[in-house]
């Protein structure tokens, strides 16, 4: 991938610990693979199994997503490590976000123009350990996500490493892939899907589950995320041989069915949120091919 041939979005911040969020005033976001704000019973045990293999203290993770107070929680946080303006500045890490940031904004800006809409574009929170949001704590165990109540895309940059060491997805458009799965869950949120999910969940409609509202949210999202692929192409003609392949192995990597199997050598379909690895990777080439929102329809979809 030529990221580099990318413009590079104002609107990426680093957090240096100073910001303060509520707790959830937004409702649902979506993490990559691991995060959102919607814990049924079946999503409890996802996070536990998540977190066991992490080597992360699940009942920490549980409580941070349920907006309550734990361990972690109730003591002093440790200072975040300081970044300054320069390196931050010198760090290809920065610049390659920025790139793939600026590239989601000029093709979704133009995607709402064509419809008469305007795009507003949201802010990626580069942070480092933990942080502050609208949708209360987020920690780097929970995976990049996607906050509505902010509007805002959060990154521990440090999930990089983990794509290459723990997932072995390598390549920068696989990590592209990530920033774009988030910036479809804005997109969501802009279009009004989160709402609606909201609104058949008060209804009685299951949000985990093979074929519950979380894991259709979720799916259009990749899907979304092959729509900016096939887009950005068309703009920057950027991407070189084996960088689809690097996106649907990322989106492999992280399917429900995957992540339970490594943790515990089986998977619990009642239990996932965000789809098997076959269903991410279709999702999000039936979005690179066409192009068009139209075809993310994972809401209607009788099959997923």
């Amino acid at each position: 991938m030529d990221w580099q041939k990318g413009r590079e979005s104002d609107n990426v911040v680093e957090d240096d610990g100073s910001s303060s969020g509520g707790g959830f005033g937004g409702g649902g976001g979506g993490g990559l693979g691991f995060g959102g704000f919607h814990l049924g019973i079946g999503g409890i045990i996802l996070v536990v199994v998540v977190s066991l293999f992490f080597g992360k203290n699940p009942l920490d993770i549980l409580a941070l997503l349920s907006g309550g107070g734990s361990t972690l929680e109730s003591s002093q946080p440790s200072a975040p490590p300081q970044r300054s303006q320069a390196s931050a500045a010198n760090d290809p890490q920065v610049h390659f976000v920025k790139s793939v940031l600026g590239s989601t904004e000029d093709v979704w800006g133009q995607y709402f123009q064509a419809s008469g809409q305007r795009y507003p574009q949201p802010k990626l929170v580069l942070y480092h350990g933990r942080t502050q949001t609208a949708c209360g704590v987020g920690q780097e165990a929970m995976g990049p996500f996607y906050c509505p109540g902010d509007q805002q895309v959060y990154l521990d940059l440090n999930f990089f490493q983990e794509m290459d060491t723990r997932f072995h997805a390598q390549g920068d458009f696989a990590r592209a892939y990530v920033i774009a799965h988030e910036v479809g869950h804005h997109v969501q949120n802009l279009i009004g899907v989160m709402k609606k999910t909201e609104q058949m969940q008060r209804q009685g409609a299951p949000m985990d589950g093979a074929s519950g509202l979380s894991v259709r949210q979720e799916l259009q999202a990749d899907c979304f995320a092959g729509v900016w692929a096939n887009r950005s192409q068309a703009q920057l003609n950027w991407l070189q041989a084996g960088d689809i392949d690097a996106a649907l192995n990322a989106a492999s990597a992280v399917g429900d069915d995957t992540l339970q199997k490594q943790a515990r050598g089986y998977a619990v379909p009642d239990s996932f949120t965000h789809g098997t690895s076959a269903q991410r990777q279709r999702w999000f080439k039936a979005g690179f091919a066409s192009g068009d929102i139209n075809s993310c329809d994972t809401f209607g979809a009788s099959s997923l």
